[in-house]
């Protein structure tokens, strides 16, 4: 249909198109909704990157929402991003491109504790704020003041992933007596192996077996049974992706019977890995970061889960996106909250408000220590049991396999205990 210009909005038009003729008589400002730029890097590629894409299509998300509102400041977001390919080799490069070459306004830090530690030194170097995802004592020998860790480990993070999993063993009547500790010779696998060794002198366990393994193993078999043949009650493994699958098939194929095992495995968390374990994971005792319980749902929870696994499939990612899907999404939340209540984009500006304040996500209302991590741990142990042999997508998406054990508020059942009366 024509629409027909009245004469006063003709006349409006015609004095603007002679104003946009003349020459300029004032200096040109900035181009208004130029995009406010945020980098980072990402696992994409490499043994970190089931994690990492979901981890990705989070932010997606966010920044897919944010610009519907309106943007930031009234501007668009545009993420910028690079593939690290889960190493530590490519970061510091990574960074350096998106301060100096791409102009970012701010930057986020890469997924894991091996890139996220690269990432730290050019952040330094240039005064950048900085919030790394799941990295697990980071800031450790930096104490930077603009670093932030989006993790649920708390004050104190070494020891955080195996708390619960040493409570749980110090609960047993009769109490164990022995560990075994075994760790990846990588950052976030040494890291966390400190905080069990700190645990188990804590728990009064004697510790007989405590040794690391080189990050290109792919054999665990030996490793196992040199542990087994120490006999001990409890084992505390600190493990990346694939070596948690080699961990939990090789304790399997040896039948080795330990009365607990598990606590620091990254991977098992992953839909893909669950599928490719099934059933070899009944008894397995390890953290969680988040499970699907009504206690772990928030304001937009739900409605996130809904929005990312109808995504899920075209983006060629996990499909539930539990693990690193909604945290992906949760920390750069919290920065999107920080610019928008601030209403800057300096880096000291965004820093104080961030120490001074709290934040509610999708993952509940975060609050961070003046060491940059979290006040408060919130990491959980759980007990994986009943899985059945072709268990599927739907068995994964419940908690009908998996019981919170820790911490006491949100437990949701009791350990089976020993750990093969679960198999």
């Amino acid at each position: 249909m024509i629409r027909h210009l009245k004469p006063k909005s003709f006349a409006i038009m015609a004095g603007a198109m002679l104003a946009l003729a003349l020459p300029f008589t004032a200096p040109a400002k900035a181009q208004s909704g130029e995009p406010i730029k945020i980098g980072f890097s990402m696992s994409l590629t490499g043994p970190l990157s089931p994690n990492g894409k979901q981890a990705l299509l989070g932010m997606q998300i966010w920044e897919e929402e944010i610009n519907a509102k309106g943007g930031l400041l009234g501007r668009p977001v545009k993420l910028i991003h690079y593939d690290d390919q889960s190493q530590s080799a490519p970061v510091p490069s990574i960074y350096t491109k998106l301060l100096d070459v791409d102009k970012v306004d701010l930057i986020l830090g890469p997924y894991a504790t091996v890139p996220a530690a690269a990432a730290m030194p050019v952040a330094i170097q240039k005064n950048k704020m900085i919030i790394i995802l799941f990295g697990l004592g980071v800031n450790t020998e930096f104490k930077y003041n603009k670093f932030f860790a989006m993790i649920p480990s708390g004050p104190d993070p070494k020891p955080s992933f195996t708390e619960g999993f040493f409570q749980i063993a110090s609960a047993q009547n009769p109490k164990p007596q022995t560990v075994a500790l075994i760790a990846s010779d990588q950052e976030f696998s040494r890291n966390a192996c400190d905080g069990a060794r700190e645990n188990a002198k804590k728990a009064g366990l004697r510790i007989v077996y405590d040794r690391t393994y080189p990050p290109n193993t792919t054999d665990f078999t030996p490793v196992m049974r040199a542990i087994a043949a120490t006999n001990a009650e409890v084992v505390a493994v600190c493990s990346y992706p694939l070596d948690s699958v080699g961990i939990v098939k090789s304790t399997n194929e040896i039948n080795f019977k330990p009365k607990l095992i598990g606590g620091a495995m990254v991977g098992l968390q992953a839909t893909g890995i669950k599928n490719q374990l099934g059933p070899r994971l009944n008894g397995w005792v390890n953290y969680e970061t988040w499970v699907p319980d009504k206690k772990m749902m928030f304001e937009g929870t739900e409605e996130f889960f809904k929005k990312y696994q109808s995504k899920a499939t075209a983006a060629g990612v996990d499909p539930l996106g539990y693990y690193l899907g909604g945290w992906g999404y949760a920390y750069i939340q919290i920065l999107g909250q920080a610019v928008a209540a601030t209403k800057s984009l300096k880096d000291d500006v965004l820093a104080e408000y961030i120490h001074k304040n709290s934040f509610k996500t999708i993952h509940g209302t975060i609050k961070f220590g003046a060491n940059g991590e979290w006040d408060k741990s919130g990491m959980l142990q759980v007990q994986y049991h009943g899985i059945k042999q072709g268990a599927g997508l739907e068995t994964w998406r419940g908690m009908d396999y998996q019981k919170v054990l820790t911490p006491s508020s949100l437990k949701t059942g009791d350990v089976i205990y020993p750990f093969e009366k679960a198999r």
